[in-house]
């Protein structure tokens, strides 16, 4: 069963693959071997709680919809999920006051799902007056876009929201960065309002007094022992030196700027002082260092067709043998033996 460690930033609850075997197993598959193929443990299926890697996760959602035959793969999987899959957090959202209240819950602890995922309030991407946008968001540098996995986080957003408030809610429009995977009558049919694709951030548009509309089932009481049970129970990844290091390192790691010293400057502190930090959590440096490699690597060897020699280079190696001993060290296989697998390593993100 997988169980990955808390500070780890790459990760989702099993929860959001609730309905995956069913779904699946209507369409002809079989979610076991798909599970497998991804590194992933079929026992996932029966523990919500259970924290399994993002990029296994999308990239097998992403699989599913192009080798079952259906485009619309994440928006059907979102019709089987509402907001009890969000687990602890659940309670706070649905006791809230407003929906801006909820949504200001929702931003601050949604990294009880998963560190990777981001909930906002903006101002409208398009600059319409009276129009807020609430977007959903990727940590791009852990995990690589996926257009399902993205439909799946916005139909489940959308419905989330119209189970809290109905529809009157003045909705403008579904934002999706990517391009439709499915006849545009189905994006219609699923969210009932205009979907807009190639957008610079997923959002859902709505007209700002919406965020005032009051929620039937509030409780204080109840809103203020759940959010300080996740306030005590949980603390945001994000937070830690060594997550903030490897969010930089993901950066400059194909640079000549990845060097503790480097890293140190930019954080504005001394090199010695960076290393206590790391210390303190249980890691070193060149741990970090070595596992944004690996997970880089792993990605970029899985999941493109770049020369291993580029691959090397944007992992800030100096050689290809640098990097195929690295690889087999991680996978125990060489890195073209990676690339010939139809399976993504257990070791791809942790």
């Amino acid at each position: 069963m997988q169980r990955s460690a808390p500070s780890d930033i790459s990760v989702i609850r099993a929860a959001s693959l609730r309905g995956f075997g069913p779904l699946v197993r209507d369409l002809g598959g079989d979610p076991d071997t798909l599970l497998r193929r991804f590194g992933l443990d079929p026992r996932v299926l029966h523990d919500d709680d259970g924290l399994i890697p993002i990029t296994a996760h999308d990239l097998m959602l992403d699989a599913a919809g192009r080798e079952l035959g259906c485009t619309d793969f994440g928006l059907r999987l979102s019709r089987a999920q509402d907001l009890s899959i969000l687990g602890p957090l659940a309670l706070a959202i649905e006791s809230s006051p407003t929906v801006s209240a909820a949504l200001e819950c929702a931003s601050r602890f949604l990294f009880v799902h998963s560190p990777a995922l981001r909930i906002a309030v903006e101002d409208d991407p398009s600059g319409v007056r009276g129009v807020v946008a609430i977007t959903y968001r990727k940590e791009l540098q852990e995990s690589p876009y996926s257009p399902q996995a993205m439909e799946l986080g916005m139909g489940l957003l959308f419905r989330i929201a119209t189970a809290l408030v109905g529809t009157d809610i003045g909705m403008r429009s579904i934002d999706l960065p990517h391009a439709p995977m499915s006849p545009i009558d189905r994006y219609s049919e699923v969210f009932g309002t205009a979907v807009r694709f190639h957008t610079p951030v997923a959002a859902l548009r709505m007209d700002r007094h919406a965020m005032d509309l009051r929620f039937e089932g509030s409780d204080s009481a109840i809103r203020g022992l759940a959010i300080a049970h996740l306030a005590r129970h949980h603390s945001d990844p994000a937070e830690l030196v060594s997550v903030r290091v490897r969010r930089l390192l993901a950066e400059l790691v194909g640079t000549t700027g990845h060097a503790l010293h480097d890293v140190a400057r930019l954080m504005d502190t001394h090199p010695r002082t960076l290393q206590r930090a790391l210390a303190a959590e249980g890691t070193t440096y060149e741990l970090v260092l070595d596992d944004v490699r690996r997970v880089t690597a792993l990605r970029l060897i899985t999941t493109t067709d770049l020369r291993l020699t580029q691959i090397a280079t944007v992992v800030g190696f100096s050689a290809q043998s640098t990097l195929s001993r690295a690889v087999r060290r991680w996978t125990g296989q060489a890195p073209r033996e990676l690339r010939a697998t139809d399976e993504i390593p257990a070791t791809m993100s942790r």
